[in-house]
């Protein structure tokens, strides 16, 4: 396609529309920041805490969430360039103590297994190991514990413990733990001021809580036990977010000139590593950190986060300089999200966003046979089952996430996309989401939902 940007970004229009597609969704409070071709504006709306009625404003932190990976996933390909890690190498050969799910698992697998999320560990493992700096330590001791989900690199499941395990690994080879890292790293040669890790500095600042209902109610806990560090727990602005997106916009160079990044390791984050199985909002492949995607012929990098009450979505187009973050509080935040980008990218860069997922009229599904029974992992207990003359999806979370999660407990009526694929509505928004049901060579069976292969176990 041609692509014919339009006006730069305007900051008292993007507020307003930030501000009403808010108000509209139920969200109690957003950050929004735009850069595109050297120009950057930021906006805000609403409340950082609803109970505590404190304003949000441009300076106030925001639970980024899973971005955090996109920031682990940065500081280790720094250390691949100084020779420090390797990409193919086995894990085991600078982590001699690790021990996983199985034996093949701990001795083959790779720091690109864990980057691309296809190294099979199962990923919604969140056990408080404490506040102590020997909290990612402790973690990945007990990961020998924990049964593998897939076999090592035979496709994509969503691992949050798989970058857990990374910042371990650099601890490992760095000596300092992964909270200095990210400072010494990334966020004093990048000037980020309003950027942390720990509860206690970002409790210098204002800082955003989680929401959960409508009205809004400040959510129980504020964040996960600090071992989720790598995985999810930065804190940041839309500008301090943005100017992390320029590194990689500059090939790896900081504002200053400064490299920080060779150019081979941004160009690896942002290559195919491995497709998932069916389609998502979020990309349709994943790189070195980077979810993957295409909008309109374009390139696409991106990622989302969610914590307790959080939502955060970035998304890159390189090929026009585009760059937009967004942070929210509660509220029907997949939704904002998904009306908000596609005015900005077509009003600002003429680019249209892909479709929304839409049921398939006429094409029929998948035998139920094929498909009903229970799958598990750790954390998730998923039952699909025949009702009705059609298929119903429970998803359950168990363990620490019963307890944290706004909707412990879902049903999902599935609809047919394609063959082997269905997509249900998301109880939250009413838009579509996808299920794939697929068997790997082995024969065991999988489905894939909310970004994660759960074997099937009955």
């Amino acid at each position: 396609m041609t692509v014919k940007p339009t006006n730069p970004p305007d900051a008292a229009h993007w507020s307003a529309r930030l501000t009403e597609l808010a108000a509209r969704h139920s969200v109690p409070g957003a950050g929004l920041g735009i850069w595109y071709q050297g120009r950057q504006i930021e906006a805000v709306t609403g409340l950082a805490n609803a109970g505590a009625r404190i304003e949000a404003t441009t300076d106030t932190l925001w639970q980024i969430g899973s971005l955090t990976k996109v920031w682990t996933a940065t500081a280790a390909m720094g250390l691949v360039d100084e020779g420090a890690l390797t990409l193919d190498g086995p894990l085991i050969e600078v982590m001699p103590e690790l021990r996983l799910g199985d034996a093949h698992l701990t001795r083959h697998v790779t720091l690109r297994h864990l980057l691309s999320h296809t190294s099979g560990i199962d990923g919604d493992f969140f056990p408080d190991t404490g506040r102590g700096d020997d909290c990612l330590e402790r973690y990945a001791e007990l990961l020998a514990d924990l049964p593998a989900s897939h076999p090592l690199g035979a496709t994509m499941s969503y691992c949050n413990a798989g970058y857990t395990l990374i910042g371990r690994v650099m601890e490992r080879v760095t000596g300092i733990t992964w909270d200095a890292l990210m400072r010494d790293r990334l966020f004093r040669p990048l000037g980020l001021t309003h950027t942390a890790t720990l509860a206690e500095d970002v409790l210098r600042h204002r800082a955003a809580t989680g929401h959960y209902g409508d009205p809004p109610r400040v959510v129980a806990e504020w964040a996960m036990g600090r071992s989720t560090g790598p995985t999810g727990l930065i804190c940041s602005t839309t500008a301090d977010v943005l100017s992390f997106v320029r590194l990689h916009l500059g090939g790896g160079s900081a504002g200053d000139g400064t490299r920080m990044l060779s150019r081979d390791s941004v160009r690896a984050m942002q290559s195919p590593q491995v497709e998932l199985p069916c389609p998502y909002p979020s990309g349709r492949a994943w790189g070195l950190g980077w979810a993957l995607d295409e909008w309109d012929g374009l390139a696409v990098y991106g990622h989302d986060g969610s914590t307790i009450g959080q939502n955060a979505y970035l998304r890159v187009l390189p090929e026009v300089g585009l760059a937009i973050c967004l942070f929210a509080n509660g509220g029907s935040t997949g939704a904002l999200y998904a009306e908000l980008f596609r005015e900005i990218t077509r009003d600002l860069a003429g680019v249209s966003m892909p479709a929304p997922l839409l049921p398939a009229e006429g094409h029929s599904a998948a035998a139920p046979a094929d498909v009903t029974g229970v799958y598990e992992r750790s954390s998730t207990r998923i039952e699909v089952v025949e009702q009705d003359g059609g298929l119903l999806l429970r998803d359950r979370f168990t363990g620490i996430l019963a307890g944290l999660a706004e909707r412990p407990e879902t049903e999902l009526r599935l609809r047919p996309l394609a063959a082997g694929t269905f997509v249900a509505r998301r109880p939250d928004d009413g838009g579509w989401m996808p299920v794939a049901f697929f068997t790997l060579p082995d024969g065991s069976r999988f489905v894939h939902h909310g970004g994660r292969a759960t074997p099937k176990v009955s």
